[in-house]
C-alpha cells in the first residue's frame, strides 16, 4: 500500500518572529518584550519550557494589543487637545489670512496645550529615537525626534519673546500624525506569533504512568515529571505524550502533524512512536526513551528556531529613507547656520529661521504615512482576496520570488484519501464490491474506510447490510460479517499472511494502481478475492491554473513531497511542474530550500517562496525568503509564515506576488513625494534664492509639508485598483 503526505491538519506570521527593524523596537517599547524570542532558543529541553512557551506566546498577545490600544489612546488624546492649539495659534490665523479669538492670556494656550501634547505623544518618539542612536541606527524615530524638539524649542523661544512666528500648531499637528501611522502600523503588522508555543501544543500535559508494561490503569502525572524509561499508558484517541518504543499492545498510529504520511502506521510491540502522534485503535503501553530537544518534535522546533533566527531582518523602507533624509537634514541644517552667520552675522533671529525652516521641511508628516496606509491597505485588499498578511516584510519580499516551491498533500492536493477506481473480480459487480467494502468499513475511523464509505454514499448505493462482529485488523484493515458473510478489507498484508493470490484478471490491475501512486485495498470474502478499491489524495482543481499563472509571470514552480517518487510525479503531470523532489523527509525540507537558495540545482542563486501546510513544512517554510501558508493547515504552519492563504486555494499565491508588486511600486512613489520635495524645499528653506529677492518663510515650507500628506493618502487609495488574474 502506498504512503501518502497527509498535512490537511497542518499549517505554515514571516512571520519572521525575528524580524528586526526599528519600528518593531518601538512596537516592543510601548508594549512588547522579547519574550517571544527568548522561547524560541530556550523553550526546548523539556516538557516545562514547553508550557513556558504557551504564556510567552500569550503574553506576545497580550503586549500586541497594548501597543495597539496605547497608539489608539495617544492619539485621540493628543488630537482633542490639538483644537485649542489650532483656534488659539496666532501663526497658523496669519498662514491663513484669519482672525482668531483674542483675550487676556489667550496667547498662552498654544503653549500650555502644545507642552501637554509633547507630553502625551511626543516623549515617547524622543525615547525611541534614543534607542536608535544607541544602536548607531538613525532612522525615524530620530528625524521625528528632531523635528519635534526643534518645533518645541523654537515655539517656546517665539513665545517668550524671540522675533519670529510659533510653531505650537506644527508641533500638535506632526505629533498627531506620527501617532496615527504609527497606530495604522501597529494594527497592520501587529506582532508574529510564536511558532514554537504552537508547536508544544501538539504535546499533552500531563501522562498517565504505570508501573508494569500490562497494567490497564496508572498514575497521571504532568509531564514534566516524565523521565526516560518511564512506562506510559496511551489510551485510544489519545496524544503519545513523548518519544518511546512500543512494550505492550498493538495499535494504529497517526503520526500525520509530524510525518506527513496520510495512512495511520501500524504499531506493535518493538515498534517505535513519536510525541505528538495519535493513537487511533487499541491502547499502547511505551517506554520513553527520548525528551526535549533529542525528541522529534523538539527536533523540529529547534529547527524552526534557528531558521527564523538565522533569517536577517529586512531594513523597511520608509527607514532607510528616514536615516538618510536625518543625516541629509541636519547637513542642510549645520551648513545653513555656518553659511548665514558668515554673511548676516548681526541677524542671528534670521540665521535661526533659516535653520528651522530646513528643519521643518524635514518634519516627515508624509514619509510617517507613506509605507503604514499602504500596508494597511494592502492587509485589507489582500484578506478581501483569502490573502492574509502576517508581516511588512513579507509583503515586501514577495515582489522578488524567483521560485515558488509548492509542499504536495494539501497544498496541491486536498489532503485527503479519495475512492478513484473499483477493479471487480470475474462474476462480481462494481456496485456491490463497493457496497461490501463499505458496509465493513462503516465504523471504522481510517482514512481509506472513510474515503470507502463516502464513495459508496455518493453513489447513493443501495446498503449491503448491516454489519456485525467489526474487528479491526491493526495495520491491515477491517472485518465484519455483512448479510452472513464474512468479509474483511485489507491492504498487502492481508494478502500476505494468507498466503493469498490475487486472480491472474486483477494483478495487471493491481500493478498499474500502485505504480500510479494510489492506495490499493482488497475486498475478501474468507480467502476468495472480490474486487480491488484504490484511493489516492485528489490534486485541487484550481493547482494547475495556479502554476499557469505562474510561469506566465516568470516564476520557476518546483513541487516538493515525503511521497514516493510514483506519486509525486504523477501529480506533477497533472498539474504542470517539472521539476520535483520526492521522498524528502521533514527534517531535510529546509535542506532542499536552501539548496535552490543558493543555486545548487545546476541553476543560479534564487529567492524562495515555500507553501505548504504541516508542522513538518515549518521549518522550511521559515527557512525560505517567503512562507506561504495553506490556511486549511495547522496553527505551527501559519506562525512560520509571512502569507497565510485563508481559502487554501493555491491561486493566492499569483495574488500575493501581484499585490506585493503593486504595493511595492506604490511605496516607492509615496516615498518618492514624501522626501522629493525636499530635494527642492531643503535647498529653497536654506537661502539658495536669497539672492533673487526669495526667502521661503517657515509657514509656507510647514503647509507644503503638510499638504504632501494628503498627496500620500490619496495616492495610497488608488491600490484599491489593482488587477489581478482572476
Amino acid at each position: 500500500m502506498s504512503t501518502h503526505e497527509h498535512d490537511m491538519h497542518e499549517h505554515d506570521h514571516e512571520h519572521d518572529m525575528h524580524e528586526h527593524d526599528h519600528e518593531h523596537d518601538m512596537h516592543e517599547h510601548e508594549g512588547h518584550d522579547h519574550a517571544g524570542h527568548d522561547h524560541a532558543h530556550s523553550g526546548h529541553a523539556g516538557h516545562d519550557h514547553a508550557e513556558h512557551d504557551h504564556s510567552g506566546h500569550d503574553h506576545h498577545d497580550m503586549h500586541g494589543d497594548a501597543a495597539i490600544a496605547g497608539y489608539r489612546r495617544r492619539f485621540w488624546i493628543s488630537l482633542a487637545l490639538t483644537a485649542p492649539v489650532l483656534v488659539f495659534s496666532t501663526g497658523l490665523q496669519d498662514i491663513l489670512g484669519l482672525s482668531g479669538p483674542r483675550f487676556p492670556g489667550s496667547q498662552w494656550i498654544p503653549a500650555v496645550f502644545g507642552l501637554a501634547i509633547f507630553v502625551v505623544g511626543g516623549v515617547m518618539f524622543l525615547q525611541h529615537a534614543w534607542m536608535e542612536l544607541r544602536m548607531r541606527q538613525p532612522g525615524m524615530m530620530t528625524l521625528i525626534a528632531l523635528a519635534v524638539l526643534v518645533a518645541l524649542g523654537y515655539s517656546l523661544a517665539v513665545t517668550l519673546g524671540l522675533r519670529g512666528m510659533d510653531f505650537w500648531w506644527e508641533l500638535a499637528t506632526l505629533i498627531d500624525v506620527m501617532l496615527l501611522g504609527h497606530w495604522i502600523e501597529a494594527i497592520a503588522i501587529r506582532g508574529a506569533q510564536n511558532a514554537l508555543g504552537e508547536l508544544a501544543k501538539l504535546l499533552p500535559d500531563e501522562a498517565e504512568r504505570v508501573a508494569d508494561a500490562d497494567a490497564d490503569s496508572g498514575e497521571t502525572v504532568p509531564l514534566g515529571e516524565v523521565a526516560v524509561g518511564d512506562l506510559l499508558l496511551v489510551r485510544p484517541g489519545s496524544t503519545v505524550p513523548a518519544d518511546g518504543r512500543v512494550v505492550h499492545g498493538s495499535s494504529e498510529v497517526d503520526e500525520s502533524l509530524l510525518t506527513g504520511e496520510s495512512a495511520a502506521v501500524p504499531k506493535a510491540e518493538g515498534d517505535t512512536v513519536v510525541g505528538g502522534s495519535v493513537v487511533s485503535g487499541g491502547a499502547l503501553t511505551i517506554e520513553v526513551t527520548k525528551l526535549g530537544d533529542d525528541s522529534a518534535l523538539g527536533g523540529i522546533m529547534r529547527l524552526v528556531a534557528d531558521a527564523q533566527s538565522g533569517k536577517s531582518g529586512t531594513q523597511l523602507l520608509a527607514d532607510r529613507a528616514a536615516k538618510w533624509l536625518f543625516f541629509v537634514a541636519l547637513g542642510v541644517a549645520i551648513v545653513t547656520a555656518v553659511v548665514w552667520l558668515l554673511l548676516r552675522s548681526d541677524d542671528l533671529a534670521f540665521v535661526l529661521e533659516r535653520v528651522v525652516t530646513v528643519l521643518v521641511i524635514a518634519c516627515p508628516h508624509a514619509l510617517g504615512l507613506a509605507i503604514p496606509l499602504v500596508a494597511l491597505l494592502t492587509t485589507s485588499i489582500g484578506a478581501r482576496r483569502g490573502v492574509l498578511i502576517r508581516s511588512r516584510a513579507a509583503l515586501e519580499e514577495a515582489r522578488r520570488t524567483d521560485v515558488v516551491l509548492f509542499d504536495k498533500t494539501g497544498t496541491l492536493t486536498e489532503g485527503r484519501l479519495a475512492l478513484e477506481s473499483v477493479v471487480p473480480a470475474d462474476g462480481e459487480s462494481e456496485d456491490e464490491v463497493l457496497a461490501l467494502a463499505a458496509a465493513v468499513e462503516a465504523r471504522a475511523e481510517h482514512p481509506i474506510a472513510r474515503a470507502i464509505v463516502e464513495a459508496a454514499r455518493e453513489r447513493k448505493l443501495a446498503s449491503a447490510g448491516r454489519a456485525s462482529g467489526f474487528r479491526s485488523l491493526a495495520g491491515r484493515g477491517a472485518a465484519a460479517t455483512v448479510a452472513g458473510r464474512e468479509l474483511t478489507v485489507g491492504g498487502p498484508r492481508v494478502l500476505t499472511e494468507g498466503s493469498i493470490r490475487l486472480p491472474e484478471e486483477l494483478v495487471a490491475a493491481s500493478r498499474e494502481l500502485g505504480t500510479g501512486g494510489a492506495a490499493v485495498v482488497t475486498l475478501l470474502e474468507g480467502e476468495r478475492v472480490l474486487g480491488l478499491l484504490a484511493v489516492r489524495d485528489t490534486v485541487r482543481s484550481e493547482s494547475a491554473e495556479a502554476v499557469r499563472l505562474l510561469r506566465r509571470r516568470g516564476i520557476r514552480v518546483a513541487m516538493l513531497t515525503g511521497d514516493a517518487h510514483a506519486v509525486a510525479e504523477r501529480v506533477a503531470r497533472e498539474v504542470g511542474i517539472d521539476e520535483v523532489y520526492a521522498e524528502v523527509l521533514p527534517d531535510r525540507k529546509a535542506d532542499v530550500v536552501r539548496e535552490l537558495q543558493r543555486g545548487g540545482t545546476g541553476s543560479s542563486a534564487a529567492r524562495v517562496a515555500m507553501v505548504g501546510d504541516g508542522v513538518n513544512d515549518a521549518p522550511a517554510l521559515a527557512t525560505a525568503d517567503l512562507g506561504i501558508a495553506i490556511g486549511a493547515g495547522t496553527d505551527v504552519a501559519i506562525e512560520s509564515a509571512g502569507v497565510v492563504l485563508a481559502s487554501s486555494d493555491p491561486r493566492g499565491v499569483v495574488d500575493t506576488l501581484i499585490l506585493s508588486r503593486a504595493a511595492y511600486r506604490k511605496m516607492l512613489q509615496n516615498l518618492a513625494w514624501a522626501t522629493g520635495y525636499n530635494a527642492i524645499g531643503l535647498p529653497l528653506a536654506a537661502g539658495v534664492l536669497a539672492g533673487v529677492g526669495f526667502v521661503l518663510p517657515p509657514a509656507v515650507g510647514a503647509l507644503v509639508m503638510s499638504v504632501s500628506t494628503v498627496v500620500v493618502a490619496l495616492n495610497a487609495q488608488l491600490l484599491r485598483l489593482t488587477r489581478f488574474t482572476r
